[in-house]
Order: C-alpha cells, then sequence, then structure tokens
C-alpha cells in the first residue's frame, strides 16, 4: 500500500459530531484528504447551578471590571453570545487551543495570549503568559466546561491573582435529526468520530442500528475508553478498514491539539 493510499480518505462520509469551529476545523482537514464530512453536533451547552454567578460576572466582564478573560473551549464564544455580553475593550483575552483562538476572533476579539505549537496545553498557555509572572495583581475572570480542570485557575491563583473561576456550561445530548439516523442505518454515512465520552454516549444510544461495516474512530485516551465500555467496536480485521482508521485519527489529531479535546 503506497503513502498516497496510506492517507486517502476517498469514500468515507464522515459524522463530525461537533459544530461552531471545532467542525468547521474538522470537517476542511477530512475535504483535504478526500472524506465526504457530515457535521451533526451530538452534544450542545446547557445550564449549570452557577447561573447567578455567571450573570453577575459576565456583567462585569462587559464593565471592564477584569483584567483577563481566559477560555479553554470555543464553545464559551456561544456563551458569551446567549447572554448577549461583549467583552470590555480594556479586559484582554487569553485562551487554550487553535479552534478557540479561531472562535474568539471570528467573533470579533482580539486574543493577546495563547498557546503555541511546542505546548498547545493549559499549561502551556500558563508559561506562554508574561504579565502573570510580574508583581502586579491580576483580576482574571476563567471560564470553564463541567467536564475540564480547573488546572488554568489553579496555576493563576498559585502566582497570587485574583481569580474568578467559573463552570460556564454543562455538555448535554442533541437527537441527531431523521436524515442523519438514516443515512447511518444505510451506511451512507460510513464513519463516525467519537471526540469525547459524551459523544460516545450519544453515538451508542442514537445508532445502535447500523451496519457491521461502519467505521468507528475514536479520538483520544477518554473517548476511547469509553467507547470501549459500551462495546463500540473500534477495531476490525479488515486491513483496509484499520488503514483508513488511522488516518481518519490521524487527521483529526492533525487539525486540532489536546485542548480542543477537553471536553
Amino acid at each position: 500500500m503506497t503513502k498516497q493510499e496510506d492517507t486517502s480518505l476517498a469514500g468515507l462520509s464522515v459524522l463530525v459530531p461537533r459544530g461552531g469551529a471545532w467542525g468547521h476545523v474538522v470537517a476542511k482537514a477530512l475535504r483535504m484528504q478526500g472524506a465526504a464530512p457530515v457535521i451533526s453536533p451530538l452534544i450542545d451547552f446547557a445550564h449549570t447551578s452557577e447561573q447567578e454567578r455567571l450573570r453577575e460576572s459576565l456583567s462585569k466582564l462587559e464593565a471592564g471590571y477584569f483584567d483577563w478573560v481566559t477560555a479553554t473551549n470555543p464553545t464559551i464564544v456561544d456563551i458569551l453570545n446567549h447572554h448577549n455580553i461583549k467583552i470590555a475593550k480594556r479586559t484582554q483575552v487569553a485562551v487554550v487551543g487553535e479552534t478557540t483562538h479561531a472562535a474568539f476572533v471570528e467573533a470579533g476579539y482580539e486574543v493577546a495570549r495563547t498557546t503555541d505549537d511546542s505546548d498547545p496545553t493549559t499549561q502551556g498557555l500558563l508559561k506562554s503568559w508574561p504579565e502573570i509572572n510580574q508583581t502586579k495583581t491580576l483580576r482574571v475572570l476563567t471560564l470553564r466546561s463541567d467536564a475540564a480542570k480547573p488546572v488554568l485557575s489553579l496555576g493563576l491563583i498559585e502566582r497570587g491573582h485574583d481569580v474568578t473561576q467559573l463552570v460556564a456550561y454543562r455538555t448535554v445530548g442533541v437527537p441527531a435529526s431523521i436524515h442523519i439516523r438514516e443515512d447511518i442505518a444505510k451506511g451512507e454515512i460510513n464513519a463516525l468520530l467519537i471526540s469525547s465520552p459524551q459523544i460516545a454516549r450519544e453515538v451508542a444510544k442514537q445508532f445502535a442500528n447500523r451496519p457491521e461495516t461502519t467505521l468507528i474512530a475514536c479520538i483520544g485516551k477518554k473517548a476511547r475508553a469509553e467507547a470501549a465500555a459500551l462495546e463500540l467496536p473500534e477495531r476490525s480485521e479488515n486491513e483496509l478498514i484499520e488503514a483508513q482508521r488511522h488516518a481518519l485519527v490521524q487527521t483529526v489529531l492533525g487539525a486540532l491539539n489536546p485542548a480542543d479535546m477537553m471536553d
């Protein structure tokens, strides 16, 4: 098998289970490798028990109370839009991950600090953020999902800053359309991406009626572990299918970075 054949995804119609910047980046990468991506979000954001605190903090954000605001996921932009909040001009933005950066720029914000290719993680942001190592105490609002660990908040607190940390949203399942379910059942969508434990659960629940030949590709250890627990078959005896699975996973990983898999 040649290198070109190894990396070609021609013939795969791939369900991309998230929308927004994440879905756009992944779909673009898949098209470049010959696949036909179908974006159908299986998760969305929902309110948390901290809604009152969130509203108060977002009002302060709009008023310019905070020196910095941070985000580890592009969904934070959706949260800001949902609450009709615009970040004050004096407040600077620091983000983790390429898709988070793209989402903020697309929404019209200037991102002052972000991660780079050498360390595209939350720790990487802490290392590439010189202002937090100065003597001035900064007021920082950190926004994250219920699935993300408070690594960034703890790192800022350890450096002596005034941190308001909030779980801005939690992820919930979204039913796919009847057309998507039918196309999967008929094998017209013949590859499913699983990028988180939540998506693994939605795939198992919503697409139980699928051909045995449907290719399932898990992105990340947590997604793979949950898929295994749900008995979603990720392996095949067919060498061609395994080569396509490997190419599919590598294509997605090449388009993203670890921060983009946090929820």
